[in-house]
Parts: structure tokens; C-alpha cells; sequence
């Protein structure tokens, strides 16, 4: 009898920490539902209806119109050149934040000076807010007197004078993901930092004295300690530049040519430049699908491989 009550009472202290664990979530299921899923469902519902501004104002539903919004889309020559405009920067972008990220972490993990000093200022790109951070690049770029050009200029002795990098549709797409890295690189720096923190120094110190080089120990030892850190980081700056829209807007607006036209850009320009809701919410579903199979894949090739 006292083995069965001993029982009974641990099933009924499992059940209340279930059940205030469940009250606990309640506040977070409920705001994730409203303005996460609730938003998605409808905008991927609106993506078959023909929704306009008149419809807004008359308070009349749309009318079902047959997928004529991503029939439209894919036909007109616009959906197809704003993916690849957007899997170019996503992938250009995170492979060079991975790089660049990875070298500053090393860089800061090591005995260099001023190191604790250099943390507390590298943040400081990534708390300014986006667009003002697309108008100092803007300042930067700017083909007569901008930064950039000056110190070109300084380094080839005045003999490059045509600099304008936003203007020219083959190097404005360049100039943007040059702003989202000075944004994004330091907090992916002091994602892989506090990575790095996590390897054992015994065994670097014994991978050492068995004559491993510094490239083998990096390889064999850092970055398979690192693979969660390494993970979540890649996973972060994949969703951040798939859903990166102020840079782009305040920098070229999508242009020059639609060189910098992504799929966030096309979303706004159909729905409230063109003001159809429907065809707008049709790029967003689309948009979203590919970024869902971009990190599943991912995912996929990160699942259960050691590094």
C-alpha cells in the first residue's frame, strides 16, 4: 500500500508540472498563434483571390480567380528573376558572414590586444537600426564624393573615377549585401565566440603535441565542438536575408534594371505599389516556401552528421 501510494502521488506531481508547464506556454502559443500563424493562413488564403484596394474599402471579399496570381507571376517575368536574386544574396551573404565571422572569432579568441575592448564596439553595427545603416552605406557609395570612392581613388592615384556601385546593375547587388554584412557579421562573430569558448583546451593542447598543424586542429577538433553553434548561426543569417527588405528598399529600391529586385521587394511592389493584395500575397507564399525548403535542406544535411 505505501509503494502504491509513493506511486500515485508521483503521477499526480507529474501531472501538475505538466499542466503548469502547459499554463506557462499559454501566453506564447497564443501570441505565435495571432500574429504568426494566423497572418500566414490568411495570406496564403488571399493568394488565390482576386483582393484589391476596392475591396478594402467596400469591405467586400475577394473572388476566386483560378491561381490566376501565380499564373500571372510566373508569366510575366517577374517571379523567376526575383528568386534568384534572392537565393544569390541569401547564400552570397551567408557563406561571406560564416568566413568573415569565424576569422574575427578566432581573431578574438586568441591573446591579440585589446580584445575585451574590440567585443564591446564590434555590436555596434548591429544595434543601428537597418535603414539607417542602408543611408550611411548610400553616403558611402556615392559615385562623386562617397567614402568609397575617395579611398579608391587613394589606392589606384586618382585613375578610377566612374565608381558608382548602386547605379550599375551588376555591382549593386554587391553594394547591398557589403551593408547586410558590416550589419549582421558582429553578432554572428559573438554567436561563434561563445562557440568557441566550448573547446576543450586539453584537447587542442594534446592534438598539439601530437604534431598537429593548426589547420588540422581547426578542422578536426574546432569546428566539430562547434556544429550546434555553427548550426544555429547559419540557420539565424539564412531566415534573416531571406526576409531582408530595408536594406534593399532604401538603397536601390529594387533597381537599377531589377538587378536588386528579391522576392521581398516584388511582395511590396505588388501588393502596395500595384495595390493587388492578391497577387502580392501570392509572392509571399511563394517566397515563403522557398525559404522553408532552403533551411530544410540545411537541416537535412546538418541532421545527426558529424563534423
Amino acid at each position: 500500500m505505501k509503494e502504491k501510494a509513493i506511486r500515485v502521488s508521483y503521477f499526480k506531481k507529474q501531472t501538475g508540472d505538466k499542466i503548469f508547464a502547459f499554463v506557462l506556454l499559454i501566453p506564447a502559443i497564443l501570441t505565435t498563434t495571432m500574429f504568426i500563424l494566423v497572418p500566414v493562413v490568411d495570406s496564403i488564403y488571399r493568394s488565390f483571390f482576386d483582393y484589391k484596394v476596392k475591396n478594402i474599402i467596400s469591405g467586400q471579399p475577394g473572388t476566386w480567380n483560378n491561381f490566376a496570381n501565380y499564373i500571372k507571376l510566373f508569366t510575366n517575368g517577374k517571379l523567376v528573376p526575383s528568386m534568384i536574386n534572392t537565393l544569390v544574396f541569401v547564400f552570397g551573404v551567408v557563406i561571406a558572414q560564416f568566413i568573415l565571422g569565424m576569422a574575427l572569432a578566432l581573431i578574438l579568441n586568441s591573446n591579440v590586444k585589446c580584445s575585451r575592448f574590440i567585443r564591446s564596439i564590434m555590436m555596434v553595427p548591429w544595434v543601428v537600426p537597418t535603414i539607417i545603416s542602408g543611408l550611411v552605406w548610400i553616403w558611402m557609395f556615392q559615385p562623386q564624393y562617397g567614402l568609397v570612392k575617395y579611398l579608391v581613388g587613394l589606392i589606384t592615384g586618382g585613375r578610377v573615377t566612374d565608381f558608382a556601385i548602386l547605379n550599375n546593375p551588376a555591382t549593386a547587388m554587391f553594394g547591398v549585401s557589403c551593408a547586410a554584412l558590416w550589419k549582421q557579421i558582429p553578432l554572428a562573430t559573438l554567436l561563434l565566440l561563445a562557440g568557441l569558448a566550448n573547446v576543450p583546451e586539453d584537447m587542442l593542447e594534446a592534438a598539439k603535441i601530437d604534431g598537429a598543424n593548426g589547420v588540422q586542429r581547426f578542422f578536426k577538433i574546432v569546428l566539430p565542438y562547434m556544429k550546434s553553434v555553427i548550426k544555429v548561426t547559419v540557420s539565424m543569417s539564412i531566415i534573416e536575408n531571406f526576409k531582408q527588405f530595408p536594406l534593399f528598399w532604401t538603397m536601390t529600391g529594387g533597381g537599377p534594371n531589377n538587378s536588386t529586385t528579391t522576392m521581398a521587394i516584388l511582395s511590396y511592389r505588388e501588393a502596395f505599389v500595384s495595390n493587388n493584395f492578391g497577387s502580392g500575397a501570392a509572392v509571399t507564399t511563394v517566397w515563403m516556401l522557398m525559404m522553408v525548403v532552403v533551411v530544410f535542406i540545411y537541416n537535412r544535411i546538418f541532421k545527426n552528421d558529424d563534423m
